[in-house]
């Protein structure tokens, strides 16, 4: 008798951890949890008949019949692809009405799982050390920057990658630095290391490269002084490229951490494309102008110098350069 009631009282244990871990999980628990709270088979396919329970993928339930939230979507692709973890844009949680994207998670790169509809599957080495135990668990958000800027196709995307988790309040140049640490094989390493470097002494070093190589040395226009003292109303300033001769000064705008910064570029576009035409004496650039769109910003320059009595002849950066002659 009392080996039944021992019995009883350890599954009545088990039921209260399962039916807390099911609230934890938003409502959503996999075969393995249910059957480990005592639910058999059998109570299983009554929940189902009886629309208590919804298999959402094979051997992972939500505990109704309706509509899924996001986070009960992202609670079933973790368990279903177990052990396994949110990354890329599945990360957070979206804010406003849930578009229904798909779910990503990151898996260890030895494993494979069968493909299931509302699931993009991730294989990652190294996986444990770039988690962070949320809930559900998901990648660190510096990791996933980085891993995602890894698979950027191009150079400004990865710069955007990071520039985007930068403007979190609780990501620092060091815990990016360490999460950098953690993937030693990252494509465009040198790139993110110096990004960093910027924000942590608030300088725009890669920028002012990027200016330099791809947009004034690669397309022929005349050489700038680099951090040039000049007067002004408000004194003497440092301008970051100063071509004296034309009266022109380009300032570079390498701030990361602005969650606008997107737009801001865009305003850039627009303001650069007024002084082109008005041949202001101050253009300001920002990370679009110079790694998204060179040859653009090179005959936008361009234009300023001539304007102001330049008379040097642009050249091509590459077959399928851009640029329009000035």
């Amino acid at each position: 008798m009392g080996d039944e009631r021992e019995v009883r009282e350890r599954r009545e244990d088990d039921a209260r951890l399962l039916r807390a871990q099911v609230l934890m999980q938003d409502g959503v628990a996999s075969h393995a949890q249910l059957t480990a709270g005592g639910v058999t088979k059998t109570d299983i396919e009554r929940g189902l008949r009886r629309k208590e329970l919804r298999r959402v993928h094979p051997r992972v339930y939500v505990d109704h019949a309706g509509p899924t939230t996001w986070r009960q979507r992202a609670w079933a692709a973790v368990l279903y692809a177990e052990p396994a973890y949110l990354c890329w844009t599945s990360v957070e949680e979206p804010r406003g009405r849930d578009d229904g994207a798909p779910i990503h998670v990151a898996i260890d790169h030895r494993r494979r799982i069968r493909p299931q509809d509302g699931i993009i599957v991730h294989r990652m080495t190294g996986l444990e050390q770039r988690a962070y135990g949320g809930t559900p668990p998901r990648l660190a958000v510096e990791d996933n920057a980085l891993a995602m800027a890894h698979d950027a196709t191009k150079e400004i995307d990865a710069i955007a990658r990071l520039a985007e988790v930068a403007s979190r309040t609780y990501v620092t140049a060091s815990s990016l630095r360490a999460a950098l640490s953690r993937y030693p094989s990252v494509r465009r390493r040198p790139l993110l290391a110096a990004l960093i470097g910027d924000l942590e002494a608030g300088t725009h070093s890669v920028l002012e490269h990027g200016y330099l190589t791809k947009v004034e040395r690669a397309h022929g226009l005349p050489v700038g002084t680099r951090q040039a003292l000049r007067s002004g109303p408000a004194g003497t300033q440092l301008r970051d490229v100063d071509y004296a001769a034309y009266q022109l000064v380009v300032e570079l705008d390498g701030a990361l951490g602005h969650d606008s910064w997107r737009d801001r570029a865009r305003d850039a576009d627009r303001a650069l494309d007024d002084l082109a035409s008005a041949g202001s004496t101050t253009a300001r650039l920002r990370f679009h102008q110079v790694f998204d769109t060179p040859c653009q910003t090179a005959t936008r320059i361009a234009r300023i110098l001539r304007r102001n009595g330049w008379a040097g002849v642009m050249k091509a950066c590459a077959e399928g350069c851009r640029m329009k002659e000035a």
